[in-house]
């Protein structure tokens, strides 16, 4: 009887250790399974984390989060010392050939400006010795001064005289000479187009602003009080109600860009001077007063702010989406020419990527 029992015991035990064994086994099993689960990417997860790494190279690991105040930022020049102003200017030389000088300039940074600005015609002795060029440069055509984008300057009058001759020439046979690119909030109805409509300048309580005439008279365009004035556009890509815009002015007229585009019920992005012509009423867009609808704050819509990374009280510091990036110029010869290309600023590259629109490769580099 003892011995049974013994046998029993025994067999108890075995079995005891058995089970504890394979328990052991089933979760060192389940500790494999998972380390390897993590080990063994889908390639489909593989895939989409090496395009957010591709996308990202471009900007910190903060892009996904910040607004581009904080990524990549925005320059402000009248905050840099002109040794700083000379060393961004003579980073971003699009085109250096004897006479010619081109330079793609940054956002907010004036042109001719006045003597309480820095400008960049105050800047050029300075830069002609920053850059070493001999003879005295003098700007032969430049984006506004709220837009980025090309400034083409020249030592030679001669050469000078030619190219505005050219100018002239292209204009005649209806053909652009600058192609600018603009983020808009709001889409043309139409894909491509034009957009014809006089302007004046007419005097808004202590404010100079652009309007758009209907039907001018005789009279007025004849004493120049108002100048016919086209643009051609073309819709590039749209998302979400926002577009990225070419655009082509076909007359040159101050602001004619940002009042055109105002016309199709559409505002640059970053423009506080003419936005607010644009009303809504029970949902449908319209045109408000241009005695009333002063120059405010640009307003967007929540979902664009949240896009954006922004709050409507950071707005006022939203910069202008406007960029001279194409420019025609002739060369030696009357059948020779050449279009010059200026890349946006990381700013708008950045807005693109936020906003989901895609600009084509030959737009992003020279």
């Amino acid at each position: 009887m003892a011995v049974i029992m013994d046998l029993l015991c025994r067999n108890m035990v075995s079995r005891s250790w058995l089970s504890l064994a394979e328990g052991s086994c089933h979760r060192a099993s389940c500790c494999l399974s998972t380390v390897r689960s993590k080990d063994r990417i889908p390639w489909y997860q593989t895939q989409l984390e090496v395009n957010e790494k591709v996308t990202k190279s471009r900007f910190s690991p903060l892009s996904k989060r910040v607004s581009i105040l904080r990524d990549p930022g925005v320059v402000t020049v009248d905050r840099l010392s002109k040794e700083k102003i000379f060393q961004l200017l003579g980073d971003n030389v699009v085109y250096r050939k004897d006479p010619l000088l081109v330079i793609s300039k940054p956002q907010g940074f004036s042109v001719t400006g006045n003597q309480d600005e820095v400008s960049l015609s105050s800047l050029l002795p300075e830069l002609q010795q920053h850059l070493g060029i001999r003879g005295d440069l003098h700007i032969v055509k430049a984006a506004p001064k709220e837009s980025s984008g090309h400034v083409l300057l020249s030592t030679c009058h001669v050469t000078t005289k030619r190219i505005e001759e050219f100018y002239g020439l292209c204009r005649k046979k209806q053909r652009p000479v600058a192609t600018y690119c603009a983020v808009t909030v709001g889409v043309p109805s139409q894909a491509e187009g034009e957009i014809k409509a006089a302007l004046k300048v007419e005097q808004i309580e202590d404010l100079r602003l652009v309007v758009p005439v209907t039907n001018p008279s005789k009279g007025s365009l004849e004493k120049r009080e108002v100048k016919r004035a086209e643009t051609r556009y073309k819709v590039l890509d749209s998302n979400q109600g926002c577009a990225l815009v070419q655009l082509q002015p076909m007359s040159v007229y101050q602001a004619q860009l940002l009042v055109h585009v105002t016309l199709m019920f559409c505002r640059i992005l970053g423009d506080h001077t003419y936005s607010a012509r644009i009303g809504k009423v029970l949902g449908e867009n319209v045109f408000l007063p241009v005695e009333t609808a002063l120059p405010r704050t640009q307003m967007l819509d929540e979902g664009t702010l949240h896009r954006m990374h922004f709050s409507q009280q950071q707005m006022h510091r939203m910069p202008l989406h406007l960029h001279l990036h194409q420019l025609l110029i002739p060369g030696q010869s009357p059948r020779e020419q050449e279009l010059l290309t200026a890349p946006p600023p990381p700013y708008f590259q950045r807005t693109l990527q936020l906003l989901g629109l895609k600009m084509s490769e030959q737009l992003q580099s020279v």
